[in-house]
C-alpha cells in the first residue's frame, strides 16, 4: 500500500530519479527550501512499510496562485471578478522505476484532493498546471484540464470538475 505525505527529512530525495533532471533537482535542492519559506508544499508518495531513508515513488508540489480572469476562456471569465485565486500544480513526477503503473494518476487525484481541502477553507476557482510539452498537455487533458486561450501549455481544471471527479458515483 502507498500513502501521500508532506515532504520531510526522512524521505530519500537523493536517489529519486524520474528521468527529468529539472524535476530531480527541484526535489533534491528546492522543495524543502520552498516549504520552509512558505512558497509551496511538496507531497510525496511512499510505500507504507518503508523505513528511513524512505524511497520516494513520486511527488507533486502545490502553491497558491492568482490570475487575471481574462486569461481564462470567455465563458469562465464572465462569471468572475478581475483577479481570481486558485492552486498551481507546480511539479508532478514519478520515479522511473514506477512509471506506467498509474502512479501519475494517483498523484494527480491526490493533488485534486489537496485542492479541495484548500478550496473548503479559502476558496479558489480551480487547479492550474503548466505542461512541460505537448505530451504532458495531452496527459492532463485526459483528466479534464482545458488549455488557457493565451497559452496552450497552461491548463486549468475548474473546481466543479474536480468536485465531480472526486465524488463517488452511486
Amino acid at each position: 500500500m502507498h500513502r501521500i505525505e508532506l515532504l520531510a527529512k526522512s524521505h530519500d530525495r537523493e536517489r529519486f530519479d524520474c528521468g527529468s533532471e529539472l524535476l530531480n533537482l527541484f526535489l533534491k535542492q528546492t522543495a524543502r527550501q520552498h516549504a520552509e519559506r512558505g512558497i509551496s508544499r511538496t507531497f510525496v508518495l511512499v510505500d507504507e512499510d518503508a523505513t528511513a531513508p524512505i524511497p520516494i515513488l513520486g511527488f507533486f508540489s502545490l502553491n497558491i496562485c492568482q490570475i487575471k480572469s481574462e486569461s481564462l476562456t470567455p465563458g469562465e471569465a464572465k462569471k468572475l471578478s478581475r483577479d481570481v485565486s486558485g492552486v498551481r500544480l507546480g511539479r508532478l513526477a514519478v520515479a522511473k522505476s514506477c512509471q506506467r503503473q498509474g502512479i501519475g494518476k494517483t498523484l494527480l487525484v491526490a493533488a485534486m484532493g489537496k485542492f479541495v481541502e484548500i478550496f473548503n477553507m479559502a476558496g479558489g476557482i480551480g487547479l492550474f498546471v503548466d505542461a512541460k510539452d505537448r505530451d504532458a498537455k495531452c496527459y492532463y487533458e485526459q483528466f479534464g484540464f482545458v488549455p488557457m486561450p493565451s497559452n496552450e501549455l497552461e491548463l486549468f481544471l475548474p473546481v466543479k470538475t474536480i468536485q465531480e471527479a472526486l465524488t463517488p458515483h452511486l
